[in-house]
């Protein structure tokens, strides 16, 4: 584990992987960590060399006053990018970090060779939903949330599962301010004319039972792209990745393939 210094941010990061090996970016969810991909990441090929970190306001992350714009979101991963020298990667991010993923391959393309949106949108939401969420975290805290966020989260499976604590717990141990910056962040993005105009080699990943980001949303978004590709994770809610780890690790894995990425 490492941070990196920034200037106005502070970003816990971690590299595993041989220095010469084919580099993967993975930028996670809203309320989560870089721990969001530990159930995938022994999945993966070997050799890979794999960046992964705390958005600000998250995990152990600096947690600078919001709110939050996507700009600083974007902004941050790619300086953190051209810090750690990482570019021509395989970008993968989920939810929020699919947002970031879509910002940052308009604005540094030459950081990116292919990349994954997961359980994300060209936008999320609308105003007055992010508006009633920051003022219930502001007001109440994480906790008050906690519950119906699993619901968006995973399947109705999986929320019977033992494991379901661990994950309600890395949400409410987030920072609010940060939860409530980053909501700020996604409220204001709207992607859909950028993205549109992008042509680099995507693949789209739903879960069938996303709550937060249904199948439809993900399918229009990776639609934009010519040439892209859509799966879709079937009894999986909004993190497929943590439900259905060999398949979401094997997806990535056939498209990495498929782009000549490894």
């Amino acid at each position: 584990m490492h941070m990196a210094d920034l200037g106005d941010v502070r970003l816990h990061y971690r590299i595993d992987g041989p220095e010469d090996g084919a580099p993967v970016v993975f930028a996670n969810s809203l309320g989560t960590d870089m721990r969001l991909w530990d159930p995938i990441l022994p999945l993966l090929p070997a050799g890979l060399r794999i960046l992964r970190y705390d958005k600000r306001g998250h995990g152990l992350s600096s947690c600078p006053s919001g709110p939050y714009a996507m700009g600083a979101l974007v902004g941050d991963a790619e300086r953190l990018m051209d810090h750690l020298g990482f570019k021509d990667t395989l970008f993968v991010g989920l939810s929020i970090g699919g947002l970031i993923a879509q910002g940052l391959a308009v604005k540094r393309l030459d950081l990116m060779r292919a990349m994954v949106l997961s359980n994300t949108g060209a936008k999320i939401g609308t105003k007055d939903l992010w508006a009633e969420r920051i003022a219930n975290v502001e007001a109440d805290g994480i906790e008050s949330m906690a519950d119906a966020t699993m619901e968006r989260w995973f399947s109705k499976d999986f929320l019977a599962h033992v494991d379901l604590e661990l994950w309600r717990n890395m949400l409410t141990r987030q920072p609010d301010a940060g939860y409530a910056g980053c909501c700020a962040a996604i409220s204001g993005s709207d992607f859909f004319a950028t993205t549109a105009t992008l042509r680099l080699p995507t693949l789209g990943i739903a879960g069938s039972e996303d709550g937060a980001t249904p199948p439809d949303l993900m399918r229009e978004t990776t639609a934009l792209i010519p040439g892209s590709q859509f799966h879709l994770i079937r009894r999986a809610g909004h993190l497929p990745c943590v439900e259905k780890p060999q398949e979401y690790a094997q997806v990535i894995t056939d498209f990495m393939r498929s782009v000549g990425h490894i």
